[in-house]
Parts: structure tokens; sequence; C-alpha cells
């Protein structure tokens, strides 16, 4: 670090310890989240390699929580702040993203005598970085005042041990489940009855947005229209089925098991699946905010096949809570593709922690469909 910076708000200490938070990302930020392999053991893992691009986009929207050795950086988590809508009732949120903590990071030891008390002081400071994560809206330096509603969430892959436990001992609760849905083609074709959507049409598209997903939790539609880049079905000149698309870049560093040692060996040797998948750099399109009127599911395919035809794509994936109607329909499909057949994603979980909301408004989280962000995965 060069001396302190104005964008950064001490908060925690504890000996050569410091929490920070950093209003923007900067170089140390940036670098430590490039090099993170994301993923957990015995799953998929992997690197983003847009993570720069994204991270501007949030704008002042994120934030970040940094933990400091020695003004060194040795772990950060951002915080997105956005207003979400749950069942139809809408509250401040953060979504926690951009987990990075160095693996060699850990806190000294005192010898001796001292080991005790060392211990003491060295798990109260973790309880105090622990209750930063429950309400990070409510931190020293917030824009947001004290003691209104307001709902954290993140999202955790179910294999993920130490993130799970992170996350359960900050007191947040499990709330909901997803799974990840594919669709590929060898060779994607335009559909004449898709278009992008116009800039003015996109309050009209809101609208539709809003009512489909007026039973979800978790909804936001702060990126439904990244870059203009939505497309719609059309049929009779009204929309029956939309979604937004989005360019996404990861680098497979290792898939598990005897299939994943084929997709990550051999497929791709195949003229074929390597337009579908190439761990070096797997590029795919990301369906955010997916419309669909009630009797036109069997149109949704066709929607991702000239979605992805128009941006020079032959993969796409989107996040769906596995209790929804639209996972529903997606899964008994049979025209996704080759891919989400070979696909065996294990569940990622939703948890949230609540400020100041009664038990019944509580309650609509567990009972309702999570909206998940297909933004955030990218």
């Amino acid at each position: 670090m060069k001396g302190e910076k104005m964008d950064q708000e001490p908060l925690l200490d504890y000996k050569k310890l410091e929490v920070r938070k950093v209003r923007s990302a900067d170089e140390d930020i940036i670098a430590l989240l490039k090099s993170t392999v994301l993923g957990s053991e015995g799953g998929m893992r992997y690197t983003m390699l847009n993570t720069p691009e994204r991270i501007r986009s949030y704008g002042d929207g994120l934030s970040f929580l940094a933990l400091y050795k020695r003004n060194s950086l040795k772990g950060v988590i951002g915080l997105c702040r956005r207003i979400t809508s749950n069942r139809g009732t809408r509250y401040v949120s953060s979504y926690l993203r951009y987990l990075a903590i160095q693996s060699a990071f850990q806190v000294e030891k005192a010898p001796g005598r001292r080991k005790v008390r060392h211990s003491l002081a060295a798990d109260s400071f973790k309880q105090k970085i622990l209750s930063l994560f429950r309400d990070p809206q409510h931190t020293a330096g917030s824009d947001e005042q004290g003691g209104s509603p307001s709902v954290t969430y993140a999202y955790v892959e179910s294999r993920n041990e130490r993130s799970r436990n992170m996350i359960n001992q900050s007191g947040y609760e499990y709330i909901r489940s997803f799974l990840t849905v594919a669709f590929s083609r060898f060779d994607p074709k335009p559909d004449p009855s898709v278009t992008r959507l116009l800039p003015e049409e996109e309050p009209a598209m809101a609208g539709l947005l809003s009512e489909f997903y007026s039973d979800y939790c978790f909804y936001t539609d702060e990126f439904s229209f990244h870059d203009h880049k939505y497309y719609v079905l059309r049929r009779d000149g009204e929309i029956v089925a939309g979604v937004g698309a989005i360019p996404a870049r990861y680098r497979v560093v290792n898939v598990p098991g005897l299939w994943g040692w084929v997709m990550m060996k051999m497929l791709p040797r195949t003229p074929l699946f390597r337009r579908l998948f190439q761990p070096e750099e797997f590029r795919y399109i990301i369906l955010n905010a997916i419309y669909c009127r009630k009797g036109s599911e069997a149109l949704l395919p066709d929607l991702f096949e000239a979605v992805c035809a128009s941006e020079g794509y032959h993969t796409a994936l989107t996040w769906l809570d596995d209790h929804s109607w639209l996972y529903e329909t997606l899964r008994t499909n049979r025209r996704m593709g080759a891919l989400n057949r070979m696909l065996n994603a294990k569940p990622g979980l939703v948890y949230a922690f609540f400020s100041g909301l009664t038990p019944a408004e509580t309650e609509k989280f567990y009972d309702s469909p999570a909206y998940i962000s297909g933004y955030d995965f990218s």
C-alpha cells in the first residue's frame, strides 16, 4: 500500500490486522480477485477473465470490506448495494460477492502463557469481522440510515464448506437452492421473429418482467437491460418471450471425476464439442431476466438459439431456483442441447440475513422462489 487512501475507512484493527471499508476497487483488490480460483474442492474450479470490466459496471453500487496484514491485502469481499423486490415489498439490500482470501493468511499465535489470552482476543476480532457481514449497509461510513429494514444475501456452493461455515457463523439463514441450466447449439441459427429490444421499449419490458417475477424474492432489475442486449420473441406483434444476453468468460482449472477428465482433456479436441467448451477460455452467454408468457414455454429454446446466433456464441448458461416453474419448464425441455444433458451441477444455496423485518416478512423468503441475477455470476 502506498500510504493512506482517501476512499478507505478503517473499521477494525487487531495487532497487525486491520479491516477497512474501500469504496472502489484499487489495483491491489483487482489483482487479488483476478488471481483467485473460484469454486469448491470436489467441484468445478475456475477463474474469471473479465473481472475489471464487471467491477466497473457496478459503479458506485459496489464497495468492499478488505482485510490487511501489515498494510498488505490478504482478503476482500464485495458489497453490491441494490433494491430488491420481495413478493411486492422493496428492501434496501446488499449482495455479497467477490469473496477472496489468500490461503496462506493466518493469525499469528503468541507462545507460552499468553496463548489463551491471544486466542480470546483473536476470537473477538473474528466475531467483529463477522458482524460486519451481518449488516453491511449500516457499517461505519455507510450512506444508508441505520434502523431501516434491510436484507443481505449471498450465493454459496453446496460443496464449499468453508464459505458455508463462515456464512453460518455470521448468522445468515439458508433460504433456497438453485441449479445451473445450460443451452447449446453446434451451429445456432437466427430467427426472424427474435429481435433486439429497442431502448425505448425497455420500460414496457421492465413492467412485464416485474409482473412475471412478482411472486419471487430477491428480484432486481438492475442489469436486465445491460448494454441494451435484451432480445424478445414476438407472435402477432406481441412479446411472448424475452431474455437478456450478457457475454462472460471463464478459465476452467478443473472439473472433478471421470466425466470431468473427459470434458477437460478429450472433448475439447473434437471439432464440434470444441465450439461449446474450451477450458482455457470458456466463452458463453448468460441468459438473464428470462421472460415467458404462460403457454409459450416451448418457444424458449428458439429464443435462446437466436440470441446465441446474434451474439456469436454456441453456449449459454442461466441459474434458476430449482423449485420454480421456470426451472421445471426448462429442465423437462428436450431441446436445450447437448451440454445441458451432460451437465451434472451441484446446487447453489441462497443465504440471507434480515435486519428489521418481522417474522411474517421473513417467512415470504422461504416460501417464494428466489430470483438469481445472472449478472452476479459474470
